[in-house]
């Protein structure tokens, strides 16, 4: 139940709303604001320890989601600008577009599988972020497409 919701019931109700534990109101998930923007990018990859044709390089046309999170909008009521939210995600795009990944860090070590790309793009999104909004807004997930039909999503 929501908080402004507990106004509104009889008084007989009140009893067993209110436990010896009751749930903090305030800033919580229902109370943030979100913007979600997509892009896409070309590489090569092949998987290591893998058995079957994905150990064989081969290339996608990736898709990436990435949705942003916060409680507070700026002066403008934006919690970030999609314009900026693209310029922060280009960097990590550029950085994979059209290249073999297995040769780029850190995927020389890591895998360059679908989860592994969508933590990549979740801690670069998120360092960048930091630098631009001084931790207001951060990374809620990462929805990475390796074919129209499969999908990896990463969210801490």
């Amino acid at each position: 139940m929501h908080c402004s919701q507990a106004l509104l019931l009889p008084a007989k109700q009140v009893k067993y709303l209110f436990r010896p534990n009751p749930p903090i109101c305030g800033p919580g998930p229902e109370n943030m604001y979100e913007v979600t923007v997509e892009d896409t990018f070309s590489s090569g990859h092949y998987l290591r320890n893998y058995r079957g044709k994905c150990e064989k390089p081969h290339g996608h046309n990736y898709r990436v989601r990435v949705t942003l999170s916060g409680e507070e909008l700026d002066q403008a009521g934006l919690l970030l600008d999609f314009k900026d939210l693209k310029e922060v995600l280009r960097p990590v795009v550029n950085y994979l577009d059209h290249q073999m990944m297995n040769e780029l860090e850190p995927f020389t070590n890591l895998n360059p599988s679908a989860e592994n790309i969508a933590k990549y793009f979740f801690d670069r999104t998120n360092e960048h972020l930091k630098d631009k909004t001084n931790g207001r807004v951060r990374v809620k997930d990462i929805t990475i497409w390796e074919t129209d039909t499969t999908t990896a999503r990463y969210s801490e």
